[in-house]
């Protein structure tokens, strides 16, 4: 069954950090907007799961500010209960700039945001294209949806492949800046332990491996009840083992990383981040691809590898609409 055309003044495509913030930004001053994401939830990379009564952050694990702008809306985040500081240094760390995680979660700063915005989850876009001065989007769930303006927050190669299914014109500069920017794979492992870890606090280690870039304690951390921790692996290793067995890999994982982690492993789950971290970060905040009908690409390859950095886009996005 057809679902109905709609009509919206800006179309925003992704949830993540940039496309919320830019959305809510763009709400506060009455412009109307509509976020769609392939997801069934907000956040993108601000991602959390529940295995067997145990929580874990198994995206971004904590945020860092350094822009004036961005150190206020921490400040915001904190004294409404939806982020608190973590730690300033780790084991063999010199003591450093604080890192804040998310209260309960890393997600629950993307559902603040998400608060009085119009999103449908669950939903991805098909096809973009320009007609009669709008744009029109077709998702896979048969909706068409015209907009004033879009707003493209994907990670820069499936934003590249939107474009391209669209015969969205870019120039020779902005295709040559979009086509060189790669990403990191990152490999995620959740998992649930039979007691505390051996790790010290406050549960955030870099340990000296080459295969493994990071493991948090997740019940040091403050967000689980029993013991649990995320693993991320290298680079490297996610790019070679992204399409193995799941299982397998995690099982690999937990294995090399058993001398820091010391407790047994109950059970665990694996995540596969396709596009982790932007390897170059484009020269500007955001991107104007066309200005009428306005179109901008945005997110964490162009301000920066961080949740700072994907705030920082989001704001600069809707600063060019408003």
């Amino acid at each position: 069954m057809s679902i109905p055309s709609k009509h919206v003044e800006i179309l925003i495509i992704g949830a993540g950090l940039a496309g919320l913030s830019a959305a809510s930004t763009l709400v506060s001053q009455g412009r109307e907007v509509l976020v769609l994401d392939k997801g069934r939830g907000v956040g993108g990379r601000l991602a959390g799961r529940q295995i067997d009564g145990a929580n874990f952050d198994h995206g971004a694990q904590f945020m860092t500010a350094r822009n004036p702008r961005f150190i206020a809306q921490v400040e915001r985040w904190v004294a409404t209960g939806v982020a608190t500081e973590w730690y300033r240094s780790h084991s063999g760390q010199p003591t450093s700039h604080a890192r804040w995680r998310g209260v309960p979660n890393m997600r629950e700063i993307a559902k603040q945001l998400a608060a009085n915005i119009d999103i449908i989850l669950a939903c991805r876009v098909e096809t973009l294209y320009e007609s009669g001065g709008l744009w029109c989007v077709e998702t896979d769930d048969a909706r068409t949806i015209e907009a004033q303006e879009v707003l493209l927050t994907a990670p820069v190669p499936q934003s590249l492949a939107l474009l391209n299914s669209g015969n969205i014109a870019l120039t020779v500069a902005q295709r040559k800046r979009l086509q060189q920017i790669d990403y990191d794979a990152c490999i995620a492992v959740m998992a649930l332990l039979d007691g505390p870890s051996h790790m010290p606090p406050p549960g955030a280690l870099v340990p000296d491996h080459p295969d493994i870039n990071w493991i948090s304690d997740n019940q040091q951390k403050g967000i689980s009840a029993l013991p649990a921790i995320t693993l991320h692996a290298a680079a490297d290793f996610s790019a070679r083992h992204f399409d193995a067995p799941r299982d397998q890999v995690g099982e690999q994982l937990i294995n090399m990383a058993h001398p820091w982690v010391g407790a047994r492993v109950k059970h665990f789950q694996v995540h596969g981040w396709r596009y982790s971290k932007p390897k170059q970060v484009d020269i500007e905040p955001c991107m104007v691809v066309k200005a009428q009908p306005t179109l901008v690409l945005a997110g964490d390859a162009f301000a920066g590898p961080r949740v700072e950095g994907a705030v920082l886009s989001g704001w600069a996005a809707a600063d060019q609409f408003l």
